[in-house]
């Protein structure tokens, strides 16, 4: 579980199409923090655990680092094996590029994931585990 992280993107209106399409397939939500970004999370009930996404250089960074550069991995939880397929098919319907599709994983035990990278290549996953995984 995680408070927040948070990705730079090149192109805010093409990340805005592909978290949308796969917060939807997940049960989650986005929701607008200003024109340069958005957060990607349960609810404005539940704001945290939350994922920022925008187009502002972080103060943080080291110098040379742009959108993609270093690739970010987060993987979402889902609630069955039809999630995992259902965030899978709108991540590609929506910009996003194959990086291991549904299945189990070998050596992870009762574990289900499908992984997709991002329009600016991030890898992002979602995940069931234990009996959700049968």
């Amino acid at each position: 579980m995680f408070d927040h992280t948070g990705i730079v993107v090149s192109d805010l209106e093409r990340a805005r199409r592909f978290y949308d399409a796969i917060a939807a397939a997940l049960g989650l939500q986005t929701a607008d923090n200003g024109d340069e970004s958005f957060v990607f999370g349960k609810s404005a009930e539940e704001p945290i655990p939350y994922l920022w996404v925008g187009v502002t250089r972080p103060s943080y960074w080291a110098p040379g680092s742009r959108a993609g550069l270093n690739q970010m991995h987060i993987a979402f939880q889902a609630k069955d094996k039809a999630m995992v397929d259902a965030f899978f098919q709108a991540a590609l319907e929506n910009g996003g590029t194959d990086h291991g599709a549904p299945g189990p994983r070998q050596g992870a035990g009762a574990y289900y994931g499908a992984f997709v990278l991002d329009p600016d290549g991030n890898n992002i996953e979602a995940c069931c585990r234990g009996e959700a995984a049968g």
